[in-house]
């Protein structure tokens, strides 16, 4: 029986020594436990940060994606805004110089692409090239 006591003697100061190491540690349990729940709600709030600026990438791509087909069909090339015409007059009411007044008035149809306007590019040389 002596044993037994001995062994019940040290079971029961383990205990002791284990409840007293347990209290010293319960400030430091209680720390953690607060670092953690304030890590949890920074971390909530930085989700809903990033859902949020999320979203609104996409309202702002969107918008991009308008803006550019608002520029390309800006830019495309415009139709040719309608011209009022005139009635020509008989050629017999009128005389020469109306006509040409009138001729040199009148717009010049738009040249084609790659085509130019001026004076001829060869060089003129000899005694009537004025």
């Amino acid at each position: 029986m002596h044993s037994f006591r001995n062994i019940l003697g040290f079971v029961a100061l383990a205990s002791l020594t284990t409840l007293a190491a347990c209290d010293q540690s319960k400030p430091a349990l209680d720390k953690a436990t607060a670092d953690l729940a304030a890590m949890t709600a920074e971390r909530d709030g930085l989700k809903a940060q990033l859902v949020a600026s999320n979203n609104q990438l996409a309202a702002l791509r969107g918008q991009v994606t308008d803006l550019q087909a608002k520029l390309a069909a800006a830019t495309a090339a415009p139709a040719p805004a309608p011209v009022e015409e005139k009635k020509p007059e008989p050629a017999a009411k009128k005389g020469k110089k109306a006509a040409k007044a009138e001729a040199a008035a009148a717009p010049a149809a738009p040249l084609p692409p790659g085509a130019t306007t001026g004076p001829a590019t060869a060089a003129k040389s000899g005694r009537k090239h004025f």
